[in-house]
């Protein structure tokens, strides 16, 4: 069953598993996707550190980098989405006192 909606009750799966489920938005053109993985790189953003250590090794679970990145992709492509659907506008100085 596909995750549609995250809040902080979601578990880090479900998060990771909306970020995947989603990450296609660009490819299928969906806002409402882009939306859930939007909010996925957000979550993904706030709960994973940057590096975790186990021991005397240094493990990272997730590349906040590359989240970050995608997070900013997105956000770029929802705005020209939303942008595109205003229409051309025009500007008018006919009335334009001087």
């Amino acid at each position: 069953m596909p995750v549609t909606g995250l809040s902080s009750a979601s578990t880090t799966d479900q998060v990771k598993a909306a970020y995947d489920d989603n990450a296609s938005y660009d490819v299928d053109g969906s806002i409402s996707e882009a939306q859930i993985f939007l909010a996925a790189c957000r979550i993904l953003l706030r709960r994973i550190p940057a590096a975790a250590r186990q021991g005397d090794s240094l493990s990272v679970e997730m590349d906040v980098a590359q989240i970050k990145e995608q997070h900013d992709r997105c956000l770029r492509w929802l705005n020209v989405q939303s942008d595109s659907g205003r229409g051309v506008r025009f500007t008018d100085f006919g009335m334009f006192r001087q």
